[in-house]
């Protein structure tokens, strides 16, 4: 099981762990939302729970609930810019679907 990270992702990942300050590392999960099912959930990771899958990529340490990592195991994260709008992009080999405007997914 991995999560990966694009150099993208990574550098601003970093920025934000940094201005932060006491995050471990960046939480990923889901929640039932949308049109699709679910969507991704992205935060801090304040701390890391027995029950959490770690995992390091380019120095960046992902923490996953043990409920989501069904649903992300494979996924590569990207930071993208594109004109005025930046945002994570996940590719996600689980999805099946998404839904129109892309905030959420099926599997």
């Amino acid at each position: 099981m991995a999560i990966q990270v694009t150099e993208s992702a990574a550098t601003h990942i970093r920025g934000a762990l940094t201005r932060h300050g006491s995050a471990v590392g960046l939480r990923l999960g889901i929640r039932t939302s949308g049109c699709s099912g679910f969507a991704y959930t992205v935060g801090y990771a304040e701390q890391v729970d027995e029950s959490d899958a770690v995992f390091e990529n380019r120095g960046i340490k992902l923490v996953v609930d043990p409920k989501s990592l069904p649903f992300l195991d494979g996924m590569e994260v990207d930071y993208v810019r594109e004109g005025l709008n930046e945002r994570f992009s996940f590719r996600n080999p689980n999805s099946k679907a998404e839904c129109g405007c892309g905030e959420s997914f099926s599997v």
